[in-house]
């Protein structure tokens, strides 16, 4: 975790997410965004299964859901558009492995101050022949 003295900007917000998304069951993803919220860090997670194509909408609206549940982000249009934006980025750096595919996995999202970051980790393919990827998108709100 991030010391107190240091300052909190996008490269921490990244790490945040991403672990948040790496998280293997709901106790560890829990103890995570307790330990971050005591540096100021704001973090929701999200499972995610199905087929990408038709996913990509689902994906962007559980996003926006967490966040605003776990009190990542207010009911403004502006920090909606945020978690939807990076989402978007996010899927985006993971769209040529996954297209017509499969994905299963976790999205991650962390907040600290105007920085955004929403991870989604997801193991791509068809039954036990996946491939692992991680994308990640950045805003600023």
């Amino acid at each position: 975790m991030e010391s107190s003295n240091k300052q909190i900007g996008s490269k921490e917000v990244a790490a945040a997410a991403i672990k948040i998304a790496l998280t293997t069951d709901r106790r560890e993803e829990k103890l995570l965004q307790q330990e971050y919220a005591k540096t100021g860090i704001l973090t929701a997670a999200v499972n995610y299964g199905g087929e990408f194509v038709t996913s990509v909408m689902k994906i962007v609206e559980r996003a926006v859901v967490s966040a605003k549940r776990e009190g990542v982000i207010g009911e403004s249009h502006r920090e909606e558009g945020a978690i939807a934006g990076a989402t978007r980025e996010a899927l985006s750096q993971i769209m040529p492995k996954a297209l017509g595919l499969n994905v299963g996995g976790k999205i991650g999202i962390a907040r600290y101050d105007d920085h955004v970051g929403v991870a989604v980790f997801f193991g791509i393919g068809l039954l036990h022949l996946n491939e692992v990827s991680i994308g990640f998108g950045h805003r600023v709100i």
